[in-house]
């Protein structure tokens, strides 16, 4: 299980990155310093939708943990090829149908005639800065399903992590104590990385987020934490 949900944070992370960072580059090289509003809507769907399922993800792999450390003799019952995939299919579904509804919901606003985007990729909040008409209704649904899709899936992977420290504390042996922790501390590290960074920019309002602090924490979970991912789960493991 643990490699099936692997092979779809790596295959997730490739269009993440490539959705983003090239034309990140050509801007930072001087090659194009336009883009167009389709393409606009189109990047900001993918890195919505993408960094969005990469939430699900690493919940369903926080419970594959969990399941591997508290329940050891019934894992393979439990992680079956059935449940493991029902996992990832509706994470790339449901995360799909919620960059949808933000998708829509950013083409229904009239954007002035000052059309400069003040990030280095189509972000919804800086898209949302741009915007005449009023964005209210944006932003409310930002909060809200930014409670469900992305706080909630965080408490659950803290939830997994409470339950599998309190069971590593149990094993007598002092070497599989700090290699669990070792391990899990650093999927940890990069679970907290990605959704500090996601919860400070999306569920704090617009208007108190300048576009310094918008544009760093958006290059954190775009940039740097994928770059990080394959020491994690690749040389920790």
């Amino acid at each position: 299980p643990m490699y099936l949900f692997l092979g779809n944070l790596s295959f997730l992370e490739v269009w993440y990155t490539t959705a983003a960072v090239p034309k990140a580059l050509a801007i930072l090289l001087g090659r194009s310093q336009s883009i167009s509003f389709i393409s606009c809507l189109l990047q900001m769907y993918l890195v919505f939708s993408l960094g969005c399922t990469e939430y699900f993800l690493l919940v369903a792999m926080a419970y594959d943990r969990y399941v591997a450390i508290c329940f050891p003799l019934h894992y393979t019952t439990i992680m079956s090829l059935k449940l493991c995939l029902s996992l990832v299919v509706l994470s790339w579904v449901l995360t799909m149908l919620h960059a949808l509804l933000h998708t829509l919901l950013v083409v229904r606003l009239s954007f002035c005639s000052d059309n400069v985007i003040p990030h280095f990729s189509c972000e919804i909040s800086a898209l949302l800065k741009l915007a005449c008409s009023n964005t209210h209704v944006n932003e409310l649904v930002i909060f809200i399903t930014g409670g469900l899709v992305i706080v909630t899936p965080f408490l659950l992977i803290l939830g997994s992590y409470v339950q599998i420290f309190s069971s590593i504390l149990k094993v007598p042996s002092a070497r599989g104590i700090h290699k669990a922790f070792s391990t899990c501390g650093s999927h940890l590290s990069v679970v907290s990385l990605f959704y500090g960074t996601i919860i400070g920019l999306y569920l704090c309002p617009s208007a108190n987020n300048s576009t310094v602090k918008d544009t760093v924490v958006a290059l954190m979970y775009t940039v740097v934490t994928p770059m990080l991912n394959p020491f994690i789960y690749t040389l920790r493991n």
